[in-house]
This record gives C-alpha cells, structure tokens and sequence, in this order.
C-alpha cells in the first residue's frame, strides 16, 4: 500500500538547540544511567512541533 501523506509546510527548516548528549541520544546511543537525557531531547522536538501552526493530530491526517 503507498500512501503518501502531506504534511504542511513539511520542507521547511527548524531550528531546536540540543546539548551532544541529547544529540547522541537521539542518534541512538543509550545513557543507561540517564534516561532524563533522551526524554528532554525528545520534548524539545515535541516542543518546536507543537509551536508550529500545524498540530500533531493534522500531521497524521
């Protein structure tokens, strides 16, 4: 099944300023002793998408 989805404004750049750590977490590597680290990066970047004008649920759509 090939379903394309649209997302508005979906090519536009974003800036999110993320520590390495956050980075790396992101990336893939795991901070067993700090899982804070992967949650803050990962709310940053829910952060910035919710302060667009589309909301997650219309991203979906």
């Amino acid at each position: 099944m090939n379903t394309q989805v649209k997302i508005p404004h979906g090519d536009e750049k974003v800036t999110v300023e993320l520590t390495r750590k956050e980075l790396m977490s992101l990336a893939g590597i795991r901070f067993h002793d700090n899982h804070k680290i992967e949650v803050s990066a990962r709310k940053k970047l829910h952060d910035i998408l919710e302060s667009q004008e589309s909301t997650p649920s219309q991203l979906m759509n």
